[in-house]
C-alpha cells in the first residue's frame, strides 16, 4: 500500500486488513475479483483502494478522464458512499474528483458529466444504461479502468441485474482491459457471482475470489412479549409499547418492516406511543426524494433516535451510531436478516445487536429458525436470474440509440453477459425482430417500427424521437398502480344477469393491482364493509357489483411481499415436528403446539398434512405445505377449480406463508372417507398442466404481467416528451395489444416472457412443482370434528379487509376469541 495511505490508516489507529491488501494485489495483477466480507470489515473502502492508489500515482486530473465507475442498487447508498469516500480523499490530500449520478441529479450536471467526467462516478444500473445509449459513450468510457459493484447479491436477482449485465458486456467491449470488483456481505452462491463479473466465453470464465474472515457473531434476540401474542396479522400492534421501550434504551435504532404499508402503520403506532417526543422518522421508497434525503442526513448527523424503514435501507448504509436493529415481523430469509443486522454497529470485532418482533404465532417459529440460521452463518440468497428477452429488447434499442450495430456483433457481445450466456441465436433474432417492428402481428403499425436495417446490414434507430422515448422510459422497475374500485349501477353477475356492464357508480376506494389480478369474473369479496362481486378491469377502474352472496369468495393475499425462503421453511417444518425444540419457544407458542399434538396431529417433515373439519355450516380443508405465500396462493386457486369439477361446491380459499385453507358447502371428510375425493389425485402434479393454463387464461394476472413486460421491452412508453402517460392510458394500450397478440400471434415473444415471469414471480411455479413432487404419495389426512389450533391463524385471514390494515384487524378480532376458544378446548 502506498505510504500516504499507510500514514492515513495509522493516523486513525487502523491497519490495512488482509482482504484489503489482497484486493489491491488482484487489481495490480489485472484480475477481476469478488470480495465477500462481513459488515464492518471495510469492504467498500477495499473496493475503492486500488482506484485511489492508481489515481494518486497517475497523470494529472486534466489528462485522466473517467477511471472508476461505482454501481449501487440504491440511490441512497451511492450518495452515502460518496460522502464517506470524500473523507479519506480529503485527509490524504488526493487530487481526485468524485461525483454521483442518479435520477435525482440535475440534468445540467448530468450533461456536464458526459463532457467532463469525474475520476470516480457513483451511479445506478439505470444511469449506466442511459450513458451507454449516447453517441459519446465510446469517448466517455474509453479511459475506464474499473467497475465496482456494491451489494452484488442484491443486484443479480432482478431484471435490474440483467440490464446491468448487458451494460457490463458493453463496457468490456468499449474498454477491453476493464476490471470489475464485486462486493457483498451475504453470498450463498459465490461461483454464480464470480461468473457475473467477467465476460463469458466457451470456457465459462470466473472472477477471482477474496474472502475476509467472519466478524463477531451478532446477538439476535426474539422478543418474548408480555402481551397476548396474536394468532394472525402482521402489524405487531401488541408489541409497540415494548418496541418503544427498546428505542428509549438505545442510542439509535433502525426498525425494519417488510412492506411500505407496514412502515406507515408501525410509524404511526410509535408516534402514538411517543410520550417522550423522541425524534423518530420514516423512510421508504414511496416518499419524496427530499424527505428521504432529509432523513438520511439526520441519521448521518446522529439527530434521530429511530427510523422505521423498509428494504430502502437494507443495504450498505454506514451509520456508525446505530446500536440496535429491530425487525418487526418475520424476516422471510436468513440472508436478508443478516443484511439488516449489519446496519447496526459497523465494527468487525464487536457483535451487532438485533431484536426480532414476531407479529403472530407462526412468525415466532420463523424468527426462531432465522436465529438458528444466523448463528450457523447460513445463507439463502437467490441464484442470479437467467436473462429475460424483454430486458434484452430494451438493451437492443439502447444500443441502436448510441450507434448502428451489426446483429452478429451484438449477439456475440450479449452472450458474454452471464445471464445471457446460453441465449440461442433464434431467441436473439426474435428479440431483434420484435425491437425493430413489434413482431408479426404489429409490424404494420408505424409506431412500433423503431429500428431499420441499412443497406450495409447494420441496424439503426428509425427516428430520433424513438431515441428520446427510450431515454425517458429506461429501466426495469414497474411500480404497481393503485386501481379505483367502483360499484357499478344495478346487479349483474351476482344476480345471474348477463346484461351489459354499467359504467360510473360510487367509488369505494383503491386497491393494488396485485390483489385484483388474482380475481376472475364473479369472485365475490369483502371491500369497504360491503360484499361485492368482481366484474372487470377497464383501464384503471375495477368494476364490482353489489352482491348478496352469503359466502363471499376471497382469494386473500396478506403479509409481507417477501416469500418465505425454502431454507427457513424447512427449519420451521422440522421445529414443529420435534417437541424437544419447543423449550426454546415462548410459552404461549409451546402451549399452542402442545394442544395441537393433543387434539389433532403435527405435520411431519417429508409429508403434507391435510386436515378436514366442519364449522358453522361450512366444511374446511387446511393443508400445511410451509412453502410460502405465492406457491400457496396458486395451489389454492388450482384446488378450488378441481373441487368445483368434483361437485364439492368450493366457496373460496385463503393462504399465508405456512398454510392454506379451502372451504366448501360439501362435507369433505365424508367425501374422502367414501373415496369420492382422493387427496392424492387432488394434489397431483398434473394440476400444473391444463388447470394452470385455464386459470391463467381467465385471470387478470396475465394482462398485468404482460403490461410490465411490454413497458420494459419498450413496446409501451410510460413517459412521452413533455408529458407522462397516465396509468389509465397505459392499461388501455397494453390490454389492446395483449388481446391482439393472443388472437393473432399467440407465440409472440412478449407473451412468452409474460408467462415465464408469471411462473417465477407471481405464482412461484418452481416451488409449487417441488412441493407437489415432494409430497407425492406422502399425504396424511386427519379428519377432525372441530378446528385445530394450527388451523386458527389461516382461518382468521378469512373475511379480512384486503386494503385497510386497521379494519382488517377489527374484522379479525370479532371472530378470533370464539375460534381460539373452540380450538384450544
Amino acid at each position: 500500500m502506498p505510504e500516504p495511505f499507510r500514514r492515513w490508516f495509522a493516523g486513525r489507529g487502523w491497519a490495512p486488513r488482509p482482504h484489503q491488501l489482497a484486493l489491491m494485489d488482484k487489481a495490480r495483477a489485472g484480475r477481476s475479483t469478488l470480495l465477500i466480507a462481513p459488515t464492518g470489515a471495510g469492504k467498500t473502502l477495499a473496493g475503492f483502494l486500488p482506484s485511489l492508489a492508481e489515481l494518486a500515482a497517475g497523470p494529472p486530473e486534466t489528462q485522466r478522464g473517467l477511471h472508476t465507475l461505482y454501481i449501487s442498487p440504491l440511490k441512497a447508498l451511492a450518495v452515502d458512499i460518496a460522502r464517506n469516500l470524500e473523507t479519506p480523499v480529503a485527509e490524504i490530500g488526493l487530487p481526485i474528483r468524485i461525483e454521483t449520478r442518479t435520477g435525482d441529479t440535475p440534468s445540467s450536471k448530468r450533461q456536464r458529466q458526459r463532457r467532463d467526467p469525474p475520476d470516480i462516478l457513483l451511479t445506478t444500473p439505470e444511469q449506466l444504461a442511459l450513458l451507454l445509449s449516447t453517441a459519446d459513450a465510446p469517448y466517455l468510457f474509453a479511459t475506464l479502468k474499473r467497475v465496482v459493484l456494491d451489494e452484488l447479491h442484491a443486484l443479480v436477482i432482478s431484471k435490474r441485474g440483467e440490464l446491468l449485465a448487458l451494460g457490463l458486456a458493453r463496457l468490456h467491449a468499449l474498454a477491453p482491459r476493464l476490471q470489475t470488483i464485486g462486493l457483498s456481505a451475504t453470498v450463498a452462491w459465490p461461483e454464480a457471482l464470480r461468473r457475473y463479473l467477467v465476460p463469458q466465453t466457451a470456457a465459462s470464465e470466473l472472477a477471482d475470489l477474496v474472502e475476509a474472515p467472519p466478524g463477531a457473531s451478532p446477538q439476535v434476540l426474539m422478543l418474548d412479549t408480555a402481551e397476548r401474542l396474536p394468532w394472525a396479522g402482521h402489524s405487531a400492534r401488541h408489541a409497540v409499547g415494548e418496541v418503544y421501550h427498546l428505542i428509549r434504551r438505545h442510542r439509535t435504532t433502525l426498525v425494519f418492516v417488510n412492506t411500505r404499508m407496514q412502515a406507515e402503520l408501525v410509524f404511526q403506532l410509535l408516534w402514538e406511543a411517543n410520550d417522550d417526543n423522541l425524534p423518530i422518522a420514516l423512510h421508504h421508497g414511496s416518499l419524496d426524494v427530499a424527505q428521504r434525503r432529509k432523513v438520511e442526513a439526520a441519521m448521518a448527523d446522529g439527530r434521530l433516535k429511530a427510523v422505521v424503514a423498509t428494504s430502502s435501507l437494507d443495504l450498505g448504509i454506514d451509520w456508525g451510531d446505530i446500536d440496535l436493529v429491530i425487525n418487526v415481523g418475520a424476516p422471510k430469509g436468513a440472508s436478508r436478516l443478516i443484511q439488516r443486522i449489519g446496519r447496526a454497529n459497523h465494527r468487525l470485532d464487536e457483535p451487532s445487536k438485533a431484536v426480532l418482533v414476531p407479529a403472530n404465532r407462526f412468525e415466532v417459529l420463523e424468527c426462531r429458525a432465522a436465529q438458528e440460521a444466523v448463528a450457523a452463518g447460513a445463507q439463502d440468497t437467490e441464484l442470479p436470474r437467467r436473462g429475460g428477452l424483454d430486458v434484452l429488447a430494451q438493451h437492443i434499442l439502447g444500443t441502436a440509440c448510441a450507434a448502428p450495430f451489426s446483429a452478429d456483433g451484438l449477439f456475440a457481445e450479449v452472450t458474454r453477459a452471464a445471464p445471457y450466456a446460453d441465449l440461442s441465436r433464434a431467441d436473439f433474432d426474435a428479440t431483434l425482430s420484435f425491437a425493430a417492428t413489434g413482431g408479426y402481428a404489429l409490424k404494420s403499425y408505424e409506431r412500433f417500427a423503431k429500428l431499420r436495417q441499412r443497406k450495409d446490414g447494420l441496424w439503426r434507430i428509425a427516428n430520433p424521437r424513438f431515441a428520446q422515448q427510450y431515454r425517458l422510459n429506461i429501466g426495469t422497475i414497474v411500480e404497481s398502480d393503485l386501481l379505483t374500485v367502483r360499484l357499478v349501477r344495478g346487479r349483474r353477475r351476482a344476480e345471474g344477469s348477463t346484461g351489459p356492464l354499467g359504467r360510473g357508480g360510487r367509488a369505494l376506494g383503491t386497491v393494488e393491482e396485485s390483489f385484483v389480478e388474482t380475481l376472475t369474473a364473479g369472485d365475490s369479496f369483502v371491500f369497504a364493509g360491503e360484499i361485492v362481486a368482481f366484474e372487470a378491469i377497464v383501464e384503471d377502474q375495477v368494476y364490482v357489483s353489489w352482491s348478496s352472496d352469503p359466502e363471499p369468495r376471497i382469494p386473500s393475499y396478506f403479509g409481507g411481499k417477501f416469500p418465505l425462503s425454502t431454507f427457513l421453511a424447512e427449519k420451521v417444518r422440522a421445529m414443529i415436528a420435534d417437541p424437544a425444540q419447543w423449550a426454546a419457544l415462548p410459552a404461549q407458542v409451546a402451549e399452542w403446539l402442545s394442544i395441537q399434538r393433543r387434539n389433532a396431529r403435527l405435520p411431519r417433515p417429508g409429508e403434507l398434512m391435510v386436515e378436514t373439519f366442519p364449522r358453522e355450516g361450512r366444511h374446511y380443508l387446511v393443508a400445511y405445505p410451509f412453502e410460502g405465500r405465492l406457491a400457496h396462493q396458486t395451489l389454492g386457486m388450482l384446488l378450488t377449480r378441481r373441487l368445483e369439477r368434483a361437485h364439492l361446491a368450493p366457496l373460496g380459499f385463503v393462504a399465508n406463508d405456512y398454510a392454506l385453507a379451502v372451504w366448501t358447502r360439501a362435507d369433505l371428510s365424508s367425501a374422502i372417507a367414501a373415496r369420492r375425493l382422493a387427496l392424492g389425485a387432488l394434489f397431483d402434479q398434473d394440476m400444473l398442466g391444463d388447470d394452470l393454463e385455464a386459470w391463467l387464461d381467465e385471470s387478470a394476472l396475465m394482462k398485468r404481467t404482460f403490461r410490465s413486460c411490454a413497458i420494459i421491452a419498450g413496446l409501451i412508453e410510460r413517459r412521452h416528451p413533455g408529458k407522462e402517460k397516465s396509468g389509465r392510458q397505459m392499461t388501455m394500450s397494453t390490454d389492446l395489444v395483449f388481446d391482439v397478440l393472443r388472437r393473432h400471434e399467440p407465440d409472440h415473444l412478449l407473451l412468452r416472457v409474460a408467462r415465464a415471469d408469471a411462473a417465477t414471480g407471481l405464482i412461484d411455479l418452481r416451488r409449487l412443482a417441488m412441493l407437489l413432487a415432494r409430497v407425492h404419495g406422502s399425504i396424511r389426512h386427519v379428519a377432525l370434528e372441530k378446528v385445530s389450533p394450527l388451523a386458527v391463524p389461516v382461518l382468521l385471514e378469512i373475511g379480512r379487509e384486503p386494503v385497510f390494515g386497521a379494519g382488517a384487524e377489527e374484522l379479525m378480532a370479532e371472530n378470533a376469541a370464539e375460534l381460539v376458544e373452540e380450538a384450544m378446548r
